[in-house]
């Protein structure tokens, strides 16, 4: 069995891989000539402001009193630039938005993942083309950039990272500090003859990343009063930094101003997947180069932001971020950066139209430079019958448009040359999209293909282990051919070297291989396929095809969850039904009637606000003080039981709930002090992370007694889940167990019914039997709808906490107990871990269910695994790199939940049996029940 848990868990894991192989590759390309624009630049520095995580919207509309929230931003709007919104691509994260910034193209997705102190790819960027540049910030983003450059002209001055507090009294001061250093900067300038030469030399970029908006928007949410303040604090000091560099350099009008944000925010404070809110930010852009306000007396957009925000009558000009790369290389005349793929916005230059028309055919050329690498590496690769060249752009017509293109510009048609050089650019990038598709096809069908053969094999292995299919034809059964594994072999041999040829990365060969021994393994079992087929012939058309469209209904309704949470409140409620269509109402009614109640009680969850709402302390506080009266219930209850119940576990009991108590003290004091914005307490934090070791270890004190055992384990997990919340969803493992104790019984009245001998009862079933099951049953439709429950029972864990089904769908306010300090992996783990708790529990309630229930827990598992992977497979067909940015990040986000559920699946069955089956003795004491 080992073998095929490796087996499975490598296939889930090159299937979690391979969308970011299909979809999301690195579009960098290396070997390509830098282009610059071969006339005298409109400026000689420039500076770029990046406010960290700040809204267009919250920039530019007005606040509740009509007044402008970002006044001098907005006086540049009216009266000195030009303005618009930046469209962000996701990930909408902190280094990739950068990196479009700067770099002037859109890091692949998994990139996120492979840090944010280093470069996974090497790349090209506009401050590696600088004479010198100066910036100030975050160490984390600035790093990034000085660390690519060449030679030794990029400096950088940072504060602490222990400074970005989200619990610090004013983290403000992060903006405030990039502000007070620059002007301390310039300032010793003045008596510094070689720092001084320096700034006045040409070529020359100031970068200020300004991390407190993102901060406060992480900490208090963007409608907060902080996030506003910021905002002002942000504005007050671009317009402090642009009197100093105009006095500095004596009014000389050579100074570029492009003032940006990388990403936004969701209403909830995080970013990361495509909503507007996090993919629309601001752009504005003045000093030397650019145009003058433009009145308007109508525009016309999708949006309705311009009557929002009262400027209707300003043109507005948006651009893509990659865009703002170019625009800053043609104002101060270097080399566009390498990998860019933005395109020059021209229309906010405010030049001659020569310096337009060759500014664009620079743009052009070097993005077909590009498309001319890339094409190249691809033909290299490709067996010559194989290839397929992208036919709008061939070489002649390259040569024809470049050509046309040079001669408009010598004709003075510098509209005609810059329109030309528009469809240039737009062709090249559709023949860079191409290219970098052009495995797509061929990589899916294997991923599918492996996919597809694993979800069968798994079934068969199911169906091998408790159908006895193979009865009828055991005996004609005769030694296996080598044939079937030879031919295997021989067509593994053809597919590497027909990789090897073309010169494949070395993933090409995990997709194209793993499949055949998965279907090798599949085919040989073809008994057992003959058999089921034959099994499947005896039954009644119309029941079989009842089940099978009963089965894709219940799939459909899980994957519709993933866009109407209300959906899950449906199935609840279905299942509420359950006992009414079973002997089970007349058999065990207050088991049924428990049933029904916590159903529907637990069908509320899915109704309630998403992740976004503002802290409930007192929801909080009282799912505490009802698992107390839980627990002394049970322990009222337990120790009336004298004959298994002795002083060492009543202590644990009591630590238990002593646990529980602390729990909800440091949920209220570290609530109370970051109010008054004092910080997290070291007290608080430290009792928070020995609640959270501890949890693990309590469980295990316990006796293997069912009842015992879960319960305790609930105790431990709430203990912990209770630090981890802020609102409502503090209540959702309480109800959820439960419903899942219910759940254990009803299965044992199931069983009953069906004519298998149950030799306890519920009570004094013991987890330590769960190894001792060595009588396998054959399989029942019941035990398909034990494997659909489980399934939606997890899914209804992820949503009924307020999760949305999005990778931006976490509160970072969640962590505050344990640290504020930002630290990207520790707060990740910690809210990973908060999502894990509910299926923890889940996870082992269906332990107690494999138990009770006397099938191999191995099988019923594989039986989750294999609706999941449905599941899976479905949201693999969704995934889009198209459309709206929206649509594009949803579906990347539906695919990594599932297959990242299902994956997980594996550890919390591992983690489920170690919690419920083992226990740890103290001082070497013997147990304290009997078995």
């Amino acid at each position: 069995m080992l073998l095929y848990i490796i087996l499975g868990l490598l296939v889930h894991f090159v299937f979690f891989a391979s969308i970011f192989d299909i979809y999301f590759t690195s579009p960098l390309v290396h070997g390509m000539t830098p282009q610059f624009t071969p006339l005298p630049p409109p400026a000689k520095r420039l500076v770029l402001f990046v406010a960290d995580g700040l809204r267009a919207d919250k920039l530019y509309e007005l606040d509740e009193n009509g007044n402008p929230r970002a006044p001098f931003i907005r006086n540049i709007i009216m009266n000195e630039g030009s303005w618009g919104i930046s469209h962000t691509r996701v990930p909408t994260e902190s280094r990739p938005g950068h990196v479009a910034l700067i770099a002037g193209f859109y890091e692949d997705v998994s990139a996120v993942a492979k840090g944010w102190k280093e470069n996974p790819v090497e790349f090209d960027s506009l401050i590696n083309e600088t004479k010198y540049t100066w910036s100030w910030g975050s160490a984390d983003i600035l790093a990034m950039f000085a660390k690519g450059a060449s030679g030794n002209h990029v400096y950088t001055y940072s504060y602490d990272a222990e400074s970005e507090d989200f619990g610090a009294q004013d983290v403000a001061k992060l903006d405030t500090w990039v502000f007070d250093n620059m002007k301390e900067f310039f300032h010793a300038a003045r008596n510094n003859q070689s720092l001084f030469s320096k700034l006045n030399e040409e070529k020359i970029v100031f970068f200020l990343h300004l991390l407190g908006i993102d901060t406060n928007g992480h900490a208090h949410r963007p409608s907060s009063r902080e996030y506003m303040d910021n905002i002002k604090i942000v504005d007050e000091g671009v317009k402090e930094i642009t009197s100093m560099l105009k006095d500095f350099y004596g009014n000389d009008g050579k100074t570029a101003f492009i003032f940006t944000s990388d990403h936004g925010m969701t209403d909830w404070g995080f970013h990361g997947a495509g909503h507007p809110s996090e993919t629309c930010t601001p752009f504005v852009t003045w000093g030397a180069g650019i145009k003058y306000p433009q009145k308007v007396s109508a525009q016309k957009f999708d949006d309705t932001y311009l009557e929002e925000w009262k400027l209707e009558n300003w043109k507005r000009q948006d651009v893509n971020q990659a865009d703002i790369a170019p625009l800053m290389a043609c104002l101060i005349g270097v080399p566009f950066p390498l990998n860019s793929v933005g395109i020059l916005p021209v229309d906010i230059l405010n030049s001659t139209d020569l310096f337009k028309a060759e500014s664009m055919f620079t743009n052009a050329v070097q993005i077909l430079e590009q498309f001319k690498v890339k094409m190249t590496q691809k033909k290299e690769a490709t067996l010559p019958f194989l290839f397929t060249p992208f036919k709008l752009l061939s070489d002649s017509k390259q040569m024809n448009i470049l050509r046309k293109a040079r001669s408009y510009i010598k004709q003075k048609k510098y509209d005609e040359a810059v329109s030309l050089c528009k469809e240039l650019i737009n062709l090249s990038l559709k023949g860079l999209s191409y290219y970098h598709t052009y495995d797509r096809f061929f990589l899916a069908f294997n991923v599918v293909l492996g996919f597809v053969g694993w979800i069968s094999y798994a079934s068969l292995l199911i169906i091998k282990s408790h159908c006895n299919l193979t009865r009828s034809v055991g005996k004609e059964v005769k030694k296996p051919s080598h044939l079937l594994p030879c031919c295997f072999v021989a067509i593994g041999v053809l597919v590497a070297l027909f990789l090897l040829v073309q010169a494949c990365p070395w993933t090409y060969y995990v997709y194209c291989l793993l499949p055949l021994p998965i279907w090798c393994a599949f085919l040989r079992e073809f008994p057992v396929l003959q058999g089921f087929v034959t099994l499947l012939l005896t039954f009644p058309p119309s029941r079989f095809v009842g089940y099978l469209l009963l089965f894709i209904l219940g799939v459909e309704v899980l994957v519709l969850s993933f866009f109407y949470r209300y959906m899950l409140t449906a199935g609840l409620i279905v299942f509420a039904g359950w006992p009414f269509i079973t002997p089970l109402w007349t058999r065990a009614k207050s088991t049924s009637l428990s049933w029904i109640f916590f159903c529907l009680l637990l069908a509320v969850f899915p109704l309630m606000p998403v992740v976004g709402r503002k802290p409930d302390i007192f929801l909080v506080m009282s799912a505490g003080l009802l698992v107390l009266l839980l627990s002394l219930f049970v322990v009222t209850s337990v120790i009336k039981r004298k004959d298994s119940f002795v002083n060492e576990e009543l202590v644990l009991h009591l630590l238990q709930m002593v646990s529980m108590v602390l729990s909800m003290c440091v949920v209220y004091g570290t609530h109370k002090s970051l109010l008054k914005k004092q910080g997290l307490p070291l007290l608080n934090q430290t009792a928070s992370w020995m609640i959270l070791a501890s949890s693990f270890v309590m469980p295990l004190l316990s006796p293997l007694i069912l009842f015992d055992r879960l319960f305790s384990i609930l105790l431990s997990s709430m203990s912990t889940y209770l630090l981890l919340s802020t609102g409502y969803e503090a209540l959702f493992p309480l109800v959820l167990s439960c419903l899942m104790f219910v759940w254990i019984h009803m299965e044992q009245e199931t069983l009953q019914q069906s004519g298998i001998s149950c030799k306890q009862k519920v009570s004094s079933i013991q987890f330590a039997y769960n190894t001792d099951i060595t009588q396998l049953r054959d399989l029942y439709l019941d035990d398909l709808r034990r494997a659909f429950f489980l399934v939606f029972f997890l899914v209804t864990a992820f949503f009924g906490t307020g999760n949305i089904a999005s990778v931006n769908s976490f509160d970072l306010a969640s962590v505050y107990c344990f640290l504020t300090v930002f630290s990207p992996y520790m707060m990740g783990a910690l809210m990973m871990w908060k999502i894990l708790i509910p299926f923890v529990l889940v996870m082992c309630a269906f332990e107690a269910v494999q138990l009770t229930t006397q099938l191999s827990s191995k099988s019923l598992f594989l039986m989750v695994i294999i609706t999941s992977d449905i599941m899976a497979l479905h949201f693999f067909f969704l995934v889009k790199d198209y459309g709206s940015w929206l649509d594009i990040g949803t579906s990347i986000s539906h695919f990594v939940i599932v297959i990242s559920m299902t994956i997980f699946l594996v550890f919390l069955n591992g983690l489920a049996q170690l919690l419920t089956t083992k226990k740890l003795r103290l001082c070497g004491r013997p147990k304290s029940h009997l078995i």
